[in-house]
């Protein structure tokens, strides 16, 4: 399948957690959109089920001001939690603050980070 150019395929490293138990075939359901409304490039996206220990989406460049990207998850959290705090890492050095998102839910709501 081929994506456009604003579209960016990351793959999660480390434990990252989501999902009911679903097969591998319908792991490809599991994706989420991240809307950039600030002024800064968005590079970096980090994840976590406790709020202390966070991993993070390779994203490639980032995403830039104003673009939005569908990201998928990665096969090897089919079996972990839904619900995950993500927060934000913007060029200009400013974090945005965690906020608790529902990954098997509005997959076509975008998460906006401003």
């Amino acid at each position: 399948m081929q994506f456009p150019r604003t579209l960016l395929l990351a793959t999660v490293i480390g434990t990252l957690s989501l999902a009911a138990k679903v097969s591998p075939a319908a792991a490809e359901q599991w994706y989420f959109w991240v809307q950039n409304n600030s002024e800064a490039q968005l590079q970096r996206l980090l994840v976590s089920q406790d709020r202390n220990s966070w991993s993070y989406f390779d994203i490639g460049e980032g995403i830039a001001p104003g673009e939005s990207a569908k990201l998928i998850w990665d096969e090897s959290t089919n079996n972990q939690n839904c619900n995950q705090w993500i927060k934000a890492e913007f060029s200009d050095g400013e974090e945005s603050k965690p906020a608790r998102f529902n990954f098997c839910k509005d997959l076509d709501e975008p998460i906006v980070f401003k």
